[in-house]
């Protein structure tokens, strides 16, 4: 369990780590944070790096102010479909769940491919509504929203390092996410009319008619229910020194530090179109190349 990165003025020499009960320091010629799109933020806060103002008003030394630390905390926001259905049809729960998915790019919009349904076969009712893994319920979309506009940001809330960072996503704030949301709503509701469904589907659970009346009672399903698509990213951003919130450059050097890179789904300056796990992995291979490079 990493505490913090420990500095000699502006150049990382180390960190400090809990391990056994037992806290000790590790050195090395170059300090590389790989902790994901939440830890690595985490412990540049932890260690002075970041929003000056932020790391003040919990008591941390500022090493050095860095304002797009924690910051441009991108995912992809998520909302379910679900219907129940016939009793006589079977559900299996240990088969594949996904299998197929739709994408397409939203009317009126100039980001090719930013919407994404998964089918999946089998559903359970909503934990928070007590459901558990196995227990069938129907079927369910998972809508998915590639390329969100809006923007979200991590904070500390401690200065200990097991107390998690606050993660403020401010999913669909920009109307042309609700909008795109609105649409992959009603285009997945629309898809499960079709006749092949008549023999499947006994009713939908989720949005209710009255939630896809209209476009404001479907806003307040959607801001209600929308949850993460585990994609977190963009809290490390890459950019030019001429960015005031990059927070690497292009080799994942931290700005205005020494001996210190960020590897990994937090310098994506947005979330990608797909699953970030291939990205972060050719991330680390291109930037492992680089540091073989001396560059």
């Amino acid at each position: 369990m990493v505490h913090r990165i420990i500095f000699d003025g502006q150049k990382a020499v180390g960190v400090e780590v809990e391990s056994g009960g037992q806290k000790f320091t590790a050195t090395g010629k170059e300090i590389i944070l790989s902790s994901g799109a939440i830890a690595s933020p985490h412990l540049l806060l932890l260690s002075g790096v970041g929003p000056q103002d932020q790391m003040r008003s919990v008591n941390i030394p500022v090493v050095h102010h860095l304002p797009g630390v924690g910051q441009n905390l991108r995912d992809h926001p998520i909302i379910y479909i679900t219907w129940r259905t016939k009793k006589d049809y079977p559900l299996d729960p240990l088969a594949p769940r996904i299998q197929m998915a739709l994408r397409w790019t939203a009317e009126g919009s100039s980001l090719r491919n930013d919407l994404m349904i998964f089918m999946q076969s089998f559903a359970t009712e909503r934990v928070n509504r007590g459901g558990h893994r196995m227990a069938p319920l129907g079927i369910r979309m998972l809508g998915v929203l590639d390329l969100a506009k809006s923007v979200g940001e991590l904070r500390l809330q401690s200065t200990d390092p097991h107390v998690q960072p606050f993660l403020d996503y401010r999913y669909l704030e920009d109307e042309v996410d609700r909008r795109r949301m609105r649409e992959m709503v009603r285009r997945g509701v629309q898809l499960v009319e079709h006749e092949d469904f008549k023999t499947i589907i006994a009713e939908r659970i989720e949005p209710t008619d009255a939630e896809l009346a209209s476009d404001e009672a479907l806003n307040e399903y959607l801001l209600r229910d929308v949850t993460t698509g585990q994609h977190i990213s963009g809290t490390c951003k890459m950019g030019p020194a001429s960015d005031p919130m990059a927070v690497v450059d292009q080799h994942g050097h931290v700005h205005g530090l020494q001996n210190l890179r960020v590897v990994d789904a937090a310098i994506m300056p947005d979330c990608i179109r797909a699953n970030t796990n291939v990205t972060t992995m050719m991330i680390g291979e291109r930037i492992a190349d680089f540091i073989r490079q001396g560059r």
